[in-house]
């Protein structure tokens, strides 16, 4: 199990090789927290295959009546839609960032999207360049999250944080809380705005990450502005879609020639993880990346 605020079920997983599927938000409850973050965090499974991982969605999905965010139990199960067709879908790739969000995409990690992007093609989807509009959706974000880490030290009985995050709930209290509910308003926009893409294409198909898994350690002793600014640039396609609340999927997308892993995310509509997943298992059976290790030869 993960919680996914601006990508840390997927990103774990594409660095580490793993199906990360970040539900619907109000899929699952995060009960008694009924707003997780404001409405940017779900929590959903991380697993080797896409089986496994639509099966434990499958157990831990459900609302609890104080959810601030419901949704309806899915026609069928989701491990069903891993057992399913998914059909000749219309797939959107694209490379684009958020305004105010850059990463500089390693070429390896483009490759590795692009190779996926051919085998879509040959398993007959309709594959084509096409980039979501984003607009201003970090105005979204921003808000959520630093005043959500505030609620979160304002409710700790003796709190302890890093200077960072020190600083992060500051923000949250001073400015973030004021935001907030600019924030929420701009959801129906954002929606209509974003979900354009929708028209004219089933699934988005995206880098999950710009750049390879970072050394452990790269921001210990990091200030806030520093850790931010290299977080965003390592990781600046994920956070969009939490915006949104709507369903993604990480898939593994092979590894980089010193042997990392890496990984691409599937971006679907308003409540649409069933197509997400029986894709996901589609690419699962021709890819077999549950059997895939990183060769010792490549460290």
């Amino acid at each position: 199990m993960g919680s996914d605020g601006a990508g840390s079920i997927r990103i774990p997983a594409a660095w580490t090789g793993l199906v990360g599927i970040k539900p619907q938000r109000g899929r699952v409850s995060g009960y008694p927290q009924t707003d997780p973050f404001n409405g940017i965090t779900v929590w959903g499974p991380l697993a080797r295959s896409v089986g496994d991982a639509a099966l434990l969605l499958d157990v831990i999905s459900g609302s609890h009546p104080d959810d601030v965010y419901q949704v309806g139990a899915p026609v069928r199960s989701f491990s069903e839609a891993a057992k399913r067709d998914p059909g000749k879908l219309r797939i959107a790739v694209s490379f684009k960032t958020a305004f105010g969000v850059s990463g500089r995409l390693d070429p390896e990690i483009r490759a590795a999207v692009e190779r996926l992007a051919r085998r879509l093609t040959e398993l007959g989807h309709k594959v084509f360049p096409a980039d979501p509009d984003y607009g201003l959706i970090g105005l979204g974000l921003v808000p959520r999250g630093t005043a959500g880490v505030a609620e979160r030290l304002d409710a700790m009985p003796d709190p302890r944080p890093e200077a960072r995050t020190e600083v992060e709930a500051r923000i949250g209290r001073l400015v973030g809380r004021r935001l907030l509910p600019l924030a929420k308003r701009m959801d129906p926009y954002l929606h209509r705005k974003v979900g354009r893409i929708f028209r004219y294409a089933d699934v988005v198909l995206t880098p999950t990450t710009a750049r390879p898994p970072l050394r452990i350690g790269a921001f210990d002793g990091a200030g806030y502005r520093k850790t931010q600014s290299g977080v965003a640039a390592a990781c600046p396609y994920a956070w969009t879609w939490n915006v949104l609340g709507w369903p993604a999927v990480n898939v593994p997308a092979g590894f980089t020639g010193s042997g990392l892993p890496v990984g691409a995310q599937l971006l679907g509509h308003d409540s649409d993880e069933a197509t997400l997943i029986s894709l996901a298992a589609q690419l699962e059976a021709v890819e077999g990346w549950t059997g895939l290790r990183p060769s010792s030869r490549r460290r």
